[in-house]
């Protein structure tokens, strides 16, 4: 894979234009994460070099002095909203969370719980859980007029009755499991709190997408849009900043339309605020560290592509109108791409059509194009799995890496015994065939030991996966898009 992003030259830079943040502060500094602090595999696919874990690893330089403030919207908990790439509810990614920053070491002690008025029973529930597990829990209601009655929001009667986590370090990063959290009504409101108690405190906003210092059709801008359309993002020229300096940068609408309350705010505590801009009051430094732009444009048009596909099905699979993959389509355009510019998406189509039956087909990291077609025994994505395996054991394609005898005890669990009509071996069924297979058979030991070379493959499928094959190439990193066709014309579809 061609690398172009210095992921070093970001850590290196980002902690240090936040340390010079916060001492332009002169107080305690709320800096709000937008987007995954652990796992960020968007960044990672838009700009290659950039780790999925490179924002934690960033602010471990400043660990010390950090503290971590985790934002729950109470409205959530009552959804049971799930967080789709990991398929937890929120509640347990908000567990999940404290556990993986207190690993790393990181101060994690309070958990505030917005729009909770009124309170629901999930939210009452979930809050005495985490007291009794010995963390801080802290209510944010909602507020009439928010956020543009300032006079109301700014008071007492607004701000004021929020309850106030009581933070002990200097650099406060407030984070969340997913977006609409209420994550920046948070800082406002400790803010307001800090400067009721006699303290000073600041706001800062690290949101790595988009970049503000790149075109506004820039390809990984464009990406941003593309996996924020169901949120109904819009990348935009920040006005204020173009206004107050003259010069064209590059944020979102929903900062754009806060900016005016957190600049009257922090002008009303403070006497003044530090920002002119959206822009200004970001810490990103992402767009410093690309180092191959070529690089970082591809990957972005291959992202806002998959997208598409992944709007596409979920359409289908919700029946529903074609309103977001049309949004992104028109983000395809403005690229100037179509989905046949996805490598693996034409040959697999074209197996699919020679064979009558669903084909899929990946791209190696040096561009072979391996392909899967379905057979009596196996289905597509499980012999794509086992030819792409055999290819990087440089074992020929000929040779059988399945025992019979850890094929057939599979088929008749599944058919005699687990009730499916369908003996062919799925991705997980594959694996532990092969799994057992390697124990007496060394070609089936050197093909798995090359599954790890998978990752970050790119896949297509002619129908859309089943959760289990979906789940397996999700646990590899392998990138997969399907057309949106189910393999089985029934009315009622098993996910």
């Amino acid at each position: 894979m061609r690398i172009g992003f210095d992921a070093q030259r970001y850590i290196e830079s980002q902690s240090e234009h936040i340390k010079e943040r916060r001492a332009q502060i002169g107080g305690k500094l709320y800096l709000e994460m937008g987007g995954k602090l652990f796992d960020d595999y968007h960044a990672s696919r838009v700009l290659p070099g950039f780790r999925p874990d490179l924002k934690i690893s960033m602010l471990e330089e400043l660990r010390d002095e950090t503290e971590i403030l985790i934002v729950l919207n109470a409205q959530d908990l009552l959804r049971n909203k799930i967080r789709g790439d990991l398929g937890i509810t929120y509640e347990d990614d908000v567990l999940r969370l404290i556990d993986a920053y207190r690993e790393r070491g990181f101060l994690v002690e309070h958990v505030v719980m917005t729009h909770v008025e009124p309170e629901n029973s999930a939210a009452q529930v979930f809050r005495t859980r985490l007291q009794k597990l010995g963390l801080n829990v802290s209510r944010h209601y909602l507020i009439a007029g928010y956020p543009t009655d300032l006079d109301h929001v700014i008071s007492d009667d607004g701000l004021g009755k929020n309850e106030f986590a009581e933070t002990t370090r200097d650099l406060v990063v407030v984070t969340a499991p997913g977006p609409g959290s209420g994550k920046l009504a948070t800082c406002i409101s400790q803010i307001y709190h800090e400067y009721r108690r006699g303290g000073k405190a600041g706001y800062a906003k690290f949101e790595t997408f988009p970049i503000w210092n790149l075109p506004l059709d820039h390809p990984v801008n464009l990406a941003y849009e593309a996996a924020t359309a169901d949120l109904d993002d819009v990348n935009m020229i920040d006005p204020f900043h173009l206004a107050a300096y003259g010069t064209q940068t590059v944020n979102y609408n929903r900062d754009v339309e806060v900016f005016p309350l957190l600049a009257a705010q922090l002008t009303r505590l403070a006497g003044e605020s530090p920002y002119k801009s959206p822009t200004d009051m970001g810490v990103n430094m992402a767009g410093y560290c690309i180092s191959d732009d070529s690089v970082c444009q591809e990957a972005g048009k291959q992202e806002i592509i998959r997208r598409w596909f992944t709007a596409r099905v979920e359409e289908k699979r919700k029946e529903l109108e074609p309103q977001m993959s049309d949004q992104i389509a028109l983000l395809m355009a403005k690229a100037g791409i179509s989905p046949l510019d996805r490598k693996v998406v034409r040959p697999a189509r074209e197996l699919a059509r020679s064979t009558a039956q669903p084909a899929s087909a990946l791209e190696l990291p040096d561009g072979t194009i391996i392909m899967g077609k379905t057979s009596a025994l196996l289905g597509n994505s499980a012999a794509m799995l086992l030819n792409a395996l055999k290819y990087l054991a440089g074992i020929d394609k000929e040779i059988d890496l399945l025992a019979p005898e850890a094929i057939e005890p599979i088929q008749t669990l599944k058919t005699k015994h687990l009730g499916s009509h369908n003996p062919r071996l799925h991705t997980d069924e594959v694996l532990i065939a092969l799994s057992v297979s390697a124990a007496h058979n060394d070609d089936a030991r050197h093909a798995l030991d090359h599954l790890h070379d998978l990752r970050d493959c790119e896949v297509h499928t002619t129908t859309i996966l089943g959760s289990v094959d979906e789940q397996i190439f999700r646990n590899l990193h392998v990138r997969v898009t399907s057309d949106p066709v189910y393999q089985v014309k029934t009315l009622y579809k098993k996910h």
